[in-house]
């Protein structure tokens, strides 16, 4: 579990193809503080750490996560956000991020407001029905509000720190970024009979009004 807080800024010492897989390695300081079996979030995607180096780790990249990341578009010196798992009595600053990346969004537009940068991203209606304004949401692992919501995509605002110190500050118009929406929004939606998948409901209007929530 993870609170997108970036901890630091990694770069790619290595990626290296194996059929649809990936071994990724990272440089960066964290590594001291990793073990192998350890997660950590690289651009918001939960990997687990199978080496270590001089300080580096090396992570497996299933096909799964190449599907639904930027990861397999990496290359060797590229920078990458990176997080330590959440321990039991740290604050929870952030929002509840899982590492499990949903797709990629592009983003589409960048401008200035004041002392924030506001960036626009594209993305599909599978996630955006998810996005809502002031709502939460993780762009490469960045835990950030949402501003602006279309049909099309939606905005949100970097202060200064984020831009100094994520990879949201240099990237441009057309660049790939990992998004993971609130999961509690899913489980709603599950428990509301809203997917397919669900045949029997928690949650029905009925129950609502009749324990007095509607």
């Amino acid at each position: 579990m993870f609170t997108g807080l970036v901890t630091e800024m990694g770069s790619v010492e290595n990626l290296a193809q194996q059929e649809e897989s990936y071994h990724l390695t990272v440089k960066a300081a964290v590594a001291a503080d990793l073990e192998i079996g350890d997660s950590v979030a690289v651009n918001g995607a939960c990997l687990t750490v199978v080496a270590k180096g001089d300080g580096s780790f090396t992570a497996d990249v299933m096909p799964e996560t190449v599907r639904h990341t930027n990861i397999g578009g990496l290359n060797t010196g590229d920078k990458v956000n990176l997080e330590l798992t959440l321990k039991i009595m740290d604050g929870l600053d952030g929002h509840i991020v899982t590492g499990h990346v949903e797709g990629t969004g592009t983003i589409s537009g960048r401008k200035h407001d004041g002392i924030a940068t506001v960036v626009t991203i594209s993305a599909g209606p599978e996630l955006l029905k998810y996005i809502v304004e002031r709502g939460s949401i993780a762009v490469d692992g960045i835990s950030l509000t949402v501003t602006r919501v279309t049909e099309a995509g939606f905005s949100v605002s970097l202060i200064p720190h984020t831009s100094r110190e994520t990879t949201l500050g240099f990237k441009g118009v057309g660049d790939k970024v990992n998004l993971e929406t609130d999961i509690l929004a899913k489980y709603v939606e599950k428990m509301l009979g809203g997917s397919k998948k669900c045949t029997d409901p928690l949650i029905t209007k009925a129950m609502l009004f009749e324990n007095g929530f509607a």
